[in-house]
């Protein structure tokens, strides 16, 4: 699957977003997981500011 996603990204149009990794604790274990998203180059610094899951 990564692959794909890497592949999807080096499109013309896929330079327009990044992949964002987030470290987020878990609310059931309070251990930390990583969540991953791709959005747009222009709202990495808004992603990453909000506190939404």
């Amino acid at each position: 699957m990564a692959k794909k996603v890497v592949a999807t990204l080096k499109t013309t149009t896929g330079k327009d977003y990044a992949k964002v990794y987030r470290m987020v604790r878990s609310p059931k274990t309070g251990a930390y997981m990583w969540k991953e998203n791709i959005v747009p180059n222009d709202t990495v610094k808004d992603f990453l500011a909000s506190k939404e899951i």
